[in-house]
């Protein structure tokens, strides 16, 4: 049997956002008291597991929640590119119910295509440089465990490619809350499983 390599691909826990703001690749959004719990939980259902490294998306959340998961293994928090969030036109905008920017006759033309999306960054190119991350991670711990810490839509993503479902979607149905971890299992190069688990932090 081919040896056996498991990444453990990590959304970020809850962020500190009382405006309601969509951060995408903003500087400055980091984890709320809740989000620290729910990366600290994380770090302690993986303290037995045989990881050898934790990389992360540049931004401050995720390298913030991989910190927790890196200091329970004594390990360094790498930074990848790839794995960092998806661009998005209504970035720094009020995206609330009543009164989000979608709302606004004026940016009406950006909603037009959901299946590329026409308001962002498209699937294709998500899935892409997220199986790249998941790739160049997965050959550096050949055999053991890493943790790479991203973004909701990028792991979302990410999992449909691999799993061949159509990139489109709705996203009220993604199964990635926060803090939580979908695993893929390798056999070698073969992707033979796929796991799910979240924290439960009241």
């Amino acid at each position: 049997m081919a040896e056996q390599t498991r990444v453990h691909v990590m959304r970020h826990g809850e962020v500190y956002n009382p405006d309601g703001i969509l951060y995408g690749r903003l500087p400055g959004f980091r984890l709320s008291d809740k989000g620290k719990a729910q990366a600290a939980a994380v770090a302690e259902a993986l303290g037995n597991r045989d990881v050898v490294a934790v990389i992360a998306s540049p931004l401050e959340r995720a390298q913030e929640t991989a910190g927790f998961i890196a200091a329970e293994h004594g390990l360094p928090v790498d930074a990848d590119p790839d794995l960092i969030e998806s661009a998005n036109f209504f970035e720094g905008k009020r995206m609330g119910p009543g009164d989000g920017a979608w709302r606004d006759p004026r940016f009406w033309w950006q909603l037009r295509n959901p299946f590329t999306p026409s308001w962002g960054e498209p699937y294709v190119e998500i899935a892409d440089r997220m199986r790249t991350a998941v790739d160049k991670a997965r050959a550096r711990a050949a055999g053991h465990e890493v943790v790479c810490v991203s973004h909701q839509l990028p792991v979302w993503t990410l999992r449909l490619h691999l799993t061949g479902k159509r990139l489109w979607h709705d996203p009220r149905r993604r199964e990635c809350g926060l803090a939580s971890v979908t695993t893929l299992v390798y056999e070698g190069d073969r992707l033979v499983d796929v796991e799910y688990f979240e924290p439960v932090v009241a």
